[in-house]
């Protein structure tokens, strides 16, 4: 079952470049949308956010957030977070609310368990999805979902068909999709490969000049 954490935020006026005013203020820029609801923009304390986000991931945790004008905390899900190019800093939250009667579709991250015979063999794991598409009720959503690669021989891979959703979440990704596969290294070059390399090529042009200036 996912996790529910608790956070606050207020209405904003301030849109465009007068958000700079609240990146000086400690605050992030946010949005909260949804069936059956406006539109709100909001504005968050980044610490109490950054806070969250280092003990809870996007997509599947259930965000109850505490408005302004609203009796009820509204439960949301984090759909997008924009981080600076530059900086790597959060720029903008997108907050979508949501029902805890209604399905929804979230992405989970994989948590890999087990150690792969391949992989103690010499091979080398990798990793060909990052995360998951899945649908289930809110409170039905884990934070991320296993992939045991405890059977895992160098050549074998793990299918998105292989893999086992907890009760009430239906994976919805291309079951033929790879998660991970363990491979063969790849072969370090041996010290007489490199030594050729380093050879000076033929100038094939300087030596068709030499060859024609002594025959004439």
């Amino acid at each position: 079952m996912t996790e529910s954490t608790a956070i606050t935020a207020r209405v904003r006026e301030t849109m465009g470049k007068a958000n700079r005013r609240l990146a000086a203020a400690g605050e992030i820029p946010a949005v909260l949308y949804g069936p059956g609801r406006d539109t709100v923009a909001l504005s968050l304390d980044r610490h109490d956010f950054e806070l969250m986000m280092s003990h809870h991931g996007a997509g599947s945790t259930i965000v109850s957030i505490a408005l302004e004008g609203e009796k009820k905390p509204v439960n949301a899900v984090i759909r997008e977070v924009q981080h600076s190019p530059v900086k790597g800093t959060i720029m903008h939250v997108d907050f979508l609310a949501i029902r805890m009667d209604q399905k929804l579709q979230a992405t989970l991250s994989f948590r890999f368990v087990g150690e792969s015979p391949g992989v103690k063999a010499g091979g080398v794991l990798m990793h060909s999805m990052r995360e998951l598409m899945v649908e289930a009720l809110p409170a039905d959503l884990p934070d991320s979902l296993d992939v045991d690669i405890s059977g895992l021989e160098i050549g074998q891979s793990v299918t998105v068909a292989d893999l086992t959703a907890p009760e009430g979440v239906e994976i919805t990704d291309d079951p033929e999709g790879v998660v991970c596969s363990v491979t063969t290294p790849t072969a370090e070059p041996t010290e007489e490969e490199l030594a050729e390399e380093e050879v000076e090529p033929e100038v094939i042009g300087e030596e068709a000049s030499e060859e024609s200036s002594e025959e004439a």
